[in-house]
């Protein structure tokens, strides 16, 4: 029974610290942007220098013909 007595304020304290901890990681912007970093792995990067961006991922080469 005396180890609640210590234990329960411990407890107690840990969830204030994590309270505390989630509050300020709230303030500082840390949830403002949950889709973005799950739309930014579909965005295709630059190709290198030199390179031209593949047009047609079937490999075959086909002329475009404008009408």
């Amino acid at each position: 029974m005396s180890a609640l007595l210590g234990l329960i304020p411990i407890a107690l304290g840990f969830g204030l610290l994590a309270l505390v901890v989630f509050l300020w990681s709230l303030r500082n912007g840390q949830y403002d942007d949950l889709d973005g970093a799950a739309a930014r792995i579909l965005i295709d990067d630059e190709p290198p220098a030199g390179q031209q961006p593949d047009t047609n991922p079937s490999g075959t080469k086909e002329e475009t013909r404008r009408v």
